[in-house]
């Protein structure tokens, strides 16, 4: 049982996810702010709709921020919180200022692709972990986002 951690997961398994979920952290955390920084920026015949839209998502990964730090808690562990650590450990950049909807969309459907590839890596481990609660964010995670990515190429493929 010294082998477990409180949740009765095993504590090597666990780190892995900790180290994975503070990768997603990281990623989420910058495309939650190159999101903004759409919201704001955004121009152009578009902007009612967009504008809108980005609001909407960046309200979306500002829960799921909340959520997947919730998870690393939960683990046993710390969720990294220094935007200047975020910086280091994301694979999503850091976004110049973008003004152009198609541009933000096509940033936005890059960092979709970013997220749903790391969330399915620790889908995987949650599921070796018999972790069902990450397991269950995970897959509620890339099901809705799945979505997100048809809506938003949906856009760009008609623009």
């Amino acid at each position: 049982m010294s082998n477990l951690n409180k949740i009765g997961l095993d504590k090597t398994k666990s780190k892995e996810l900790e180290t994975k979920l503070n990768e997603l952290l990281a990623n989420y955390s910058v495309f939650y702010q190159n999101t903004r920084g759409y919201h704001w920026n955004i121009k152009g015949d578009d902007f009612f709709e967009l504008h809108l839209k980005f609001e909407e998502l960046y309200n979306d990964l500002l829960v799921k921020i909340d959520e997947v730090a919730e998870r690393i808690l939960t683990l046993g562990y710390s969720p990294n919180h220094r935007y200047s650590g975020y910086i280091e450990e994301s694979d999503i950049t850091e976004s110049k200022q973008v003004s152009d909807g198609k541009t933000a969309v096509h940033e936005i459907l890059d960092a979709f692709t970013t997220i749903i590839t790391l969330q399915r890596e620790i889908l995987e481990l949650s599921d070796e972990a018999g972790d069902e609660g990450t397991n269950a964010l995970m897959s509620d995670y890339i099901r809705e986002q799945e979505k997100e990515v048809w809506m938003y190429s949906s856009y760009v493929d008609n623009n």
